[in-house]
């Protein structure tokens, strides 16, 4: 049986110190069928001269280059041109492991039914890579979970096109800098989807990434997705309260926020047992999400009011509960026990991680 054409979809945008790294980990896979549409969305460093260089190098790579016009409209673009049964995301600051393809063909080999798939991933943070672990909660319902987050990294996502309809496999624009959020939503209640417990990518985390770069427009849509899904599923009659806070941190969208969380935890208490701990699960997510949002604001106070209101002081960690206890009479005192909680995590991130150099160099474009 001949093997499915995977069609890689890699859009470039100002890539320059990455994207011969990420183009080289899909071209050195272990899986041989494949096609390569690189969509350079009017870069202005090095990227294109890097691609070319590439596309002369290895004919399964093909390039789209034009003006800028966002993500959105490179995702969908590639989409058209794609040949293969089976398109598979990859971002350009990102790192496929050589067996990523094949994995995830095999997969799509044994549960033919399946419409995409996702994977768990590596994180390289400062030069060096942290080993990921799946999270329990995707032993839960993914259609449930898809309402509350974006359900898998969006470079790790294989879409199988003989299972999924045309019509259906589009970004939407409306839906900017959460697009996949969006669209996993939206397949995951028509078709199957599986996430794969093995790390298949190491995720690049810096300063220059989209989610780095748009992280207030990110939360913005991201609540505003939450809050269609909880109208379309009636556990929710008003998002406005979850909505505010996205546009504005103060005690008076905390208080709105916390409002809410505790109204929408009383409407899953009612579910069945069937659905009930899926969505439990994803209004804890929606929590924390917040948390972090109000978090980032770096005033204590903010968080403090959180955590009293929606009476979850005892879902963070020991260490954050300590710090932010005094928040709403010694904010100094917060602050500085923040401060030292972060540092013990990236001593700790440090001890348990690998030098980058070491697993990636065998790896990278021209290695041995």
């Amino acid at each position: 049986m001949t093997r499915p054409l995977i069609s890689v979809l890699l859009p470039v945008y100002n890539a320059e110190p990455y994207i011969a790294a990420a183009l080289g980990s899909i071209l050195r896979q272990d899986y041989g069928r494949l096609e390569v549409i690189a969509v350079d969305d009017g870069s202005t460093d090095r990227s294109l001269e890097i691609l070319e260089r590439c596309r002369r190098d290895d004919s399964r790579v093909s390039i789209i280059s034009r003006e800028n016009r966002g993500l959105v409209a490179s995702l969908n673009e590639g989409l058209q041109i794609a040949r293969g049964e089976l398109v598979a995301r990859m971002d350009a600051d990102d790192f496929a492991y050589p067996w990523r393809l094949s994995r995830q063909a095999a997969l799509f080999a044994a549960q033919p039914e399946l419409g995409f798939c996702g994977s768990a991933v590596d994180m390289l943070l400062r030069g060096r890579i942290a080993r990921g672990r799946l999270d329990p909660v995707f032993r839960l319902t993914l259609p449930v979970l898809s309402k509350f987050f974006t359900i898998f990294m969006h470079p790790t996502v294989v879409y199988n096109r003989r299972v999924i309809d045309a019509t259906d496999l589009h970004y939407d624009g409306a839906y900017r800098h959460a697009e996949d959020f969006d669209l996993f939503r939206r397949l995951a209640d028509r078709y199957p989807a599986a996430m794969m417990e093995e790390s298949l990518l190491v995720y690049r985390v810096h300063p220059g990434s989209v989610t780095s770069r748009h992280t207030g427009d990110m939360r913005r849509t991201h609540l505003r997705i939450v809050a269609e899904n909880l109208e379309r599923e009636g556990l929710a009659d008003d998002t406005r309260d979850l909505r505010a806070i996205g546009d504005s941190v103060s005690f008076e969208t905390v208080r709105r926020a916390a409002g809410f969380i505790r109204a929408l935890e009383e409407r899953i208490a009612a579910l069945p047992d069937t659905t009930r701990p899926s969505f439990e699960a994803g209004a804890l997510n929606l929590f924390y999400f917040l948390y972090q949002l109000v978090n980032d604001e770096e005033q204590p106070a903010l968080a403090h009011e959180l955590l009293t209101l929606t009476a979850k002081w005892n879902a963070i960690r020991r260490r954050e509960k300590y710090a932010l206890s005094p928040g709403a009479w010694a904010p100094w005192l917060s602050h500085a026990s923040m401060w030292a909680g972060k540092q013990a995590d990236l001593v700790a991130y440090r001890l348990k991680s690998a030098p980058a150099a070491s697993v990636l160099a065998p790896y990278r474009m021209g290695a041995a």
